[in-house]
């Protein structure tokens, strides 16, 4: 089955999700964010195919979110570290881990806890508004167009919904 591609589409979820959509991926970043950063231990760690893990680190490293360093010469060894782009995903990580930890823990509860090194708790991430600090939720928030905004592939519905409001 062909995976329809969704870097074209004017949304910037469809753009994301395009790269970072499929489940592998998205267990490749928990892994490297985490510290496990070598090909065979990220296999191992997975149970995944190395043809497959090999196709999603290369996918990675073009799309800039992760760099191949080598960390042994002899024999020749390298290790995968994410970048400014892929550091920045650790946040959306969190907010997974934490609707996961909500909905699917179970009754022996989460699997892992984030620990905040600054003040040396425990914590929940939450998404607020960098403006006033309010939690952002379904309810108190609308989304408005925006300057790349456009209706198209992927946007047939929401699109004119969304530019109706700037109006």
């Amino acid at each position: 089955m062909t995976r329809t591609r969704l870097a074209d589409v004017a949304c910037s979820i469809a753009r994301a999700t395009d790269l970072f959509g499929d489940a592998w991926t998205a267990l490749i970043m928990r892994d490297v964010l985490v510290g496990v950063t070598r090909f065979d231990d990220l296999a191992r760690d997975l149970d995944i195919s190395r043809k497959v893990l090999a196709a999603r680190l290369t996918r990675l490293v073009e799309e800039g979110v992760l760099v191949r360093e080598r960390y042994q010469d002899r024999p020749p060894r390298e290790h995968y570290l994410a970048t400014e782009k892929g550091k920045e995903l650790y946040p959306v990580l969190l907010a997974l881990m934490n609707w996961g930890d909500r909905w699917y823990a179970g009754i022996a509860g989460p699997p892992a806890r984030v620990h905040h090194l600054a003040c040396g708790q425990d914590t929940t991430p939450v998404q607020v508004c960098a403006h006033c600090g309010d939690p952002l939720t379904v309810d108190n928030t609308v989304q408005l167009p925006g300057p790349g905004g456009r209706v198209g592939p992927g946007t047939q519905v929401i699109g004119p919904l969304i530019a109706a409001r700037g109006q």
